[in-house]
């Protein structure tokens, strides 16, 4: 795929029903039960959907109960955290899902009529350059990584390598904070993470996907460098670039962030 139709891929991909930019709120559960809706006599007060949606029981599974219908178990297994992929729950253009950040369970609401989705206007990005695509080196030696989130939590991962490249004449080092058979996922920040000006980009850094290494060599593309969810949207969870990963110079690649956001 060339960069434009990456570039557009993307775009789509942010303006698609159920996107980040949909993202309506983000609501920690109690134990026990609780009515959900957003009229405010609800125990738990949601910023969009139905007055009064169902009631959410949270205990050893968490089930969700509206009058008329059938009870549905949206999580199993909570304190043991094997609840997998939660349920989704619709109602016209809202829709939640719970998902566990930190030992915690939290309902993530949509939106898909939210002016954010429908008024989006694009994202500002750096020209593409080739001189940002740079060949790398994998290091096979394991590393660990201590990787806070912007919800303030800090989790330990032990990664199986990292990346090595030259830039101007100096050698540094990208670790993956996930990886799988296809590919490796960056977080890292520069010296444009945070700048409030035309370059600058968002401050906790952003995120690169890059194909898996091949006979121990791989192309670190920078111009495909992206923003994370939390750039538009308070009620995502994401991991910040570890210390690690914090390079000593701009990459002026890849997309940039508006300062008035």
């Amino acid at each position: 795929m060339d960069h434009a139709d990456w570039r557009r891929q993307r775009i789509a991909e942010l303006i698609a029903p159920d996107s980040w930019l949909s993202l309506a709120g983000l609501y920690w559960l109690e134990p026990g039960a609780q009515t959900v809706g957003s009229a405010a006599d609800n125990a738990l007060v949601l910023d969009a959907g139905p007055a009064h949606w169902g009631t959410l029981v949270v205990g050893q599974d968490i089930r969700w109960q509206v009058a008329g219908q059938a009870e549905q178990i949206l999580v199993t297994d909570v304190q043991g955290q094997g609840q997998g992929k939660s349920s989704v729950v619709r109602n016209g253009e809202t829709s939640f899902i719970l998902i566990e950040r930190d030992g915690q369970i939290a309902l993530r609401l949509r939106n898909n009529a939210s002016p954010a989705r429908l008024a989006f206007a694009g994202i500002p990005a750096f020209d593409f350059s080739a001189d940002w695509r740079l060949e790398a080196r994998w290091d096979p030696t394991p590393q660990t990584l201590e990787v806070a989130t912007m919800s303030g939590g800090l989790e330990t991962r032990q990664l199986p390598g990292r990346a090595l490249f030259d830039h101007a004449g100096q050698t540094y080092s990208l670790t993956p904070l996930d990886t799988d058979a296809k590919g490796l996922f960056f977080v890292f920040a520069d010296q444009t993470s945070g700048k409030k000006d035309s370059n600058g980009t968002y401050g906790a850094g952003r995120f690169l996907w890059v194909r898996a290494p091949e006979e121990g060599r791989l192309v670190l593309d920078f111009n495909r460098a992206y923003n994370p969810p939390c750039a538009f949207t308070p009620f995502a969870t994401c991991p910040l670039a570890p210390p690690e990963n914090r390079l000593p110079f701009a990459v002026t690649a890849g997309e940039k962030y508006s300062s008035s956001k």
